[in-house]
């Protein structure tokens, strides 16, 4: 007698592969990236294949995520000291024997040109959340002390590349995770109260602080004259505050509801440069008006919240760093991006997530949401936890 063995069907051997994801996130993504394609069409249809180069680096982010997804969090913990090892050994490199554009130092060839300080938006926030995992229970002030150290190293060496916008990316992320490691708020409160008193400071005091031949230490000439242009740009107008002014008008004749669909006169009669890049969300404001924008701001702000809410039900104390991590990622990517087009933050070279265009940022944020929904599941399904 013959024995018939029945061989599952494709659709039951791939199913399980998507088991545990997360529909919100997955939601809150799709609408984000479809405004982002909205936006790359009609900025980008005449600048060559940037739409279907926009389509494609989306495609690859989220084939990232999928595969990151299906690694359970505690083996992600495998990958922390040698991603950051690396990250930081290319950025000694980069410092040493760098290639150089634009006057700023931060490629380094290896066969392939990269940028490692791209390496450290995803491996400083793992290396810390894995620093504290090992720690967990026995907390003292000198561990914080050590993340601090830790989390200086990559962001002096990006600094002084320079590359203020990726810094404060790094920075933004490993400080989420040591704050929420369990930092006492008597030792966050006294350095934000200090950059209140600063930021006070400067704008009360701009005139004799952006005088001619007025030099500020720590600072890149070129940094100083970006925090300047941005108290006032209508000191450079055709100049450095070109930018600036060219976004908010394009924000402001947006209106209530916009413009419509490829009908911005800012964008397609080019005054807005960067327009599919840095500059995209005027591009986008000009044309879907201030509806359009509280749409996305709420997208962007349940996207925060959800990872957050994934952050409190994580299994581990690794796993909630890094969704509370990856959530502040996020929001300092859309807020610093937002902010810098309006015309609240000096103009850093900070994409806006799923929107702008932009291939590394795309990897970066594929991995980000590959983690996310990596703890997602292993909350669903405890045998991830391993």
């Amino acid at each position: 007698m013959e024995t018939t063995i029945n061989q599952p069907t494709l659709l039951a051997r791939v199913l399980p592969l998507f088991r545990g994801f997360d529909g919100w996130l997955l939601l809150l993504v799709l609408v984000l990236a479809s405004a982002g394609l909205l936006a790359m069409y009609s900025s980008g249809y005449d600048h060559g294949t940037r739409f279907a180069d926009h389509g494609r680096n989306m495609l690859i982010a989220l084939a990232l995520l999928f595969v990151v997804a299906q690694i359970p969090p505690q083996r992600l913990m495998v990958f922390a000291p040698p991603l950051y090892a690396a990250g930081v050994v290319l950025l000694v490199a980069v410092a040493l024997a760098g290639i150089t554009k634009k006057g700023a130092q931060r490629w380094i060839d290896l066969g392939v040109v990269i940028q490692p300080s791209e390496l450290l938006k995803i491996g400083m926030p793992l290396m810390l959340a894995w620093w504290f995992q090992k720690r967990e229970g026995q907390l003292r002030a000198v561990d914080f002390a050590v993340a601090g150290l830790l989390l200086a190293m990559p962001v002096g060496l990006i600094m002084k590349q320079p590359d203020l916008g990726t810094s404060l990316l790094v920075l933004a992320a490993g400080l989420s995770v040591i704050f929420f490691a369990g930092l006492s708020w008597k030792l966050v409160l006294p350095p934000v109260l200090l950059g209140a008193v600063g930021v006070a400071l400067i704008v009360g005091f701009e005139p004799q602080l952006c005088a001619d031949g007025v030099r500020w230490p720590l600072l890149h000439d070129y940094q100083q004259q970006r925090i300047c242009t941005l108290l006032d740009p209508t000191r450079d107008p055709l100049g450095k505050g070109f930018h600036i002014i060219q976004g908010m008008i394009a924000i402001g004749s947006g209106g209530t509801f916009g413009k419509g669909f490829m009908a911005g006169t800012q964008t397609h009669l080019e005054f807005i440069p960067e327009r599919t890049t840095d500059f995209i969300f005027a591009a986008f404001s000009e044309e879907f008006g201030l509806i359009g924008n509280l749409v996305l701001i709420v997208c962007f702000l349940l996207l925060v919240w959800r990872g957050l809410a994934i952050a409190m039900h994580a299994n581990t104390l690794f796993a909630r760093l890094m969704a509370a991590a990856v959530s502040m990622i996020f929001f300092t990517y859309a807020f610093v991006n937002m902010g810098m087009v309006s015309g609240i933050l000096p103009v850093v070279g900070v994409p806006l997530p799923f929107i702008s265009y932009g291939g590394t940022a795309m990897v970066t944020l594929g991995l980000a949401l590959g983690i996310l929904m990596s703890i997602v599941r292993s909350q669903r399904d405890p045998s991830q936890v391993r």
